[in-house]
């Protein structure tokens, strides 16, 4: 496991934040972080992902792990760690990625969703594989995976909520990426940063409890 991703793997969330632009990054990592989590993911669908990342970066320091989310292309990898990216999330699974990430020595998270694409993501070096769209299989599917496959690290996303993400902890995931259910446009648009904060705060007791 790359140390850049310790910290998600101990502390067991990744906030993945989907915005149509990225004006208050800051603010939103700051809500996160007073929220207790502190693995934070900007995906390059909204405008001005590579500045989040880069001002999120020099502002936070070490306090919180920044990565680039929806990353599709080897040129979006160049971007993102000239940006400050300390990790790397694929939707899908992208060997030009994968191989990208490597040469450059930073970790990637690559989406896959059936058990030969989480196995070929795994054995191209991806360091954890998202299990992406979750919603459409469940907790169930991990522990059926896992079952003959109990090496691959993965990381449910997609309709991950406070009902069952210890769920899927408890199926064998070693974290999960939450989004839209964490981190709405509507209390970015209202900067509800206490709303935010309080989200996260009941998903780090959500992931508390899985573990006890």
């Amino acid at each position: 496991m790359p140390s850049d991703l310790a910290l998600l793997t101990r502390t067991r969330l990744v906030a993945i934040v989907r915005l149509e632009h990225y004006e208050r990054a800051l603010e939103v990592a700051q809500a996160l972080l007073a929220g207790g989590i502190s693995v934070i993911e900007f995906t390059l669908t909204g405008r001005g992902a590579t500045e989040a990342i880069a001002s999120t970066r020099a502002a936070l320091g070490d306090a919180a792990l920044i990565g680039a989310g929806t990353v599709l292309k080897p040129g979006d990898v160049t971007d993102v760690v000239s940006a400050g990216a300390q990790f790397v999330v694929t939707p899908v699974l992208r060997h030009s990625v994968i191989e990208a990430c490597l040469t450059r020595n930073i970790p990637i998270i690559c989406g896959a969703l059936t058990p030969t694409e989480i196995v070929e993501a795994d054995e191209a070096g991806a360091a954890l594989v998202k299990v992406f769209p979750a919603r459409q299989v469940g907790p169930q599917y991990l522990r059926d995976l896992l079952a003959p496959l109990p090496h691959l690290r993965l990381v449910p996303t997609g309709g991950v909520t406070l009902q069952n993400a210890s769920a899927y902890l408890q199926a064998g995931a070693v974290a999960v990426g939450v989004g839209g259910n964490l981190i709405s446009e509507q209390a970015v648009a209202a900067r509800e940063w206490a709303q935010i904060t309080r989200q996260a705060q009941e998903y780090v007791q959500a992931i508390q409890t899985a573990q006890n």
